[in-house]
């Protein structure tokens, strides 16, 4: 059994992606890791920071970034593409630059992806996942944050990534990126296994310019600049205890980088949220009822949620 790795990154390093901690935290159960690195800022190192790991697994190919493709996130789904189309594995292992997954789990992936590789019902494994907020010590588990995602793919060639990157969808005849018609679901089996998704977890002022950088690839450059030239130049968080506290080991290679954590005196552990600013989705009546309801009963999959896949309970 072979597993590929692959990601995608752009300016990554400026932008403060723990993208190399995300590499390292695969590496061991891959053979091959391959990321497609788009050309980015002059004084963006995210390349040099990727080949100064020095390890033969991992392989660089590097893109360019086209601004037709500035709308909806396509960009991110054609720049997974092209680090997909490359692995050679029978699994292939998609981690996003902003996603780590603690060594506690990869004995237990890899012994899944082995007891499955010859079911062929099975395309994709599903991950748990564990969202960040402000700093390494709170994190969301409320409405509206996706509990599960599809992170392991079987190597077939009808499997693309899906919208924004976030997911794949298997296309019986694929086209084009825009393409949403002609094509269904993957069928996936659970892992028991956990993603540590860190997009939330900059200084404020950072949080900021990837917010930028994400919604000039959702809404186009003009529209994008036109919107944060006047936003605030720090994200608010909001009150930090409007959200669970972590109290658990994060995976090892996060270690250096919590240490650098260096922001506290910009958050806001208590009080009440900034009533100038748009609230955040967990501020929100809707999603604060929402998420009463699920933690009353203990819904784990709630059926109003948005779920891009098929589970195989049996599996």
């Amino acid at each position: 059994m072979i597993i590929s790795g692959f990601s995608f990154v752009r300016n990554g390093a400026k932008l403060y992606y723990p993208v190399v901690q995300a590499i390292k935290s695969i590496l061991p159960i891959c053979d091959e890791v391959f990321v497609a690195i788009g050309r980015g800022d002059f004084d963006d190192t995210t390349r040099e920071d990727i080949m100064a790991m020095g390890d033969p697994k991992i392989i660089v190919i590097d893109t360019e970034w086209e601004e037709q493709y500035f709308q909806r996130g396509i960009i991110n789904a054609l720049q997974t593409d092209i680090a997909l189309y490359a692995c050679r594995g029978d699994w292939c292992f998609y981690i996003q630059a902003d996603e780590v997954v603690h060594e506690k789990y990869l004995p237990v992936i890899r012994n899944r992806c082995q007891e499955l590789i010859d079911d062929p019902e099975v395309e994709g494994l599903l991950f748990r996942y564990k969202h960040f907020w402000g700093d390494y010590w709170h994190y969301h588990t409320g409405h509206g944050w996706y509990p599960h995602e599809i992170r392991i793919i079987r190597n077939l060639p009808q499997i693309h990534s899906w919208e924004s990157a976030q997911s794949f969808r298997y296309f019986e005849k694929y086209n084009h990126p825009r393409q949403r018609k002609d094509s269904r679901k993957l069928r996936v089996a659970k892992v028991d296994a956990e993603i540590y998704h860190y997009g939330w977890v900059r200084p404020p002022h950072l949080m900021q310019k990837k917010n930028k950088a994400f919604k000039t690839i959702h809404w186009g450059q003009q529209h994008a600049d036109e919107f944060y030239d006047t936003s605030p130049r720090e994200f608010d968080y909001g009150p930090l205890d409007k959200v669970d506290s972590f109290s658990e080991a994060h995976p090892a290679v996060m270690k250096s980088r919590i240490a650098e954590f260096n922001w506290e005196d910009k958050l806001e552990y208590s009080g009440k949220p900034n009533l100038f600013r748009k609230k955040h989705k967990h501020e929100k009546a809707k999603y604060r009822f929402l998420s009463l309801v699920e933690s009353w009963f203990n819904i784990q999959n709630p059926p109003w949620a948005f779920k891009n896949y098929v589970l195989l309970e049996h599996k």
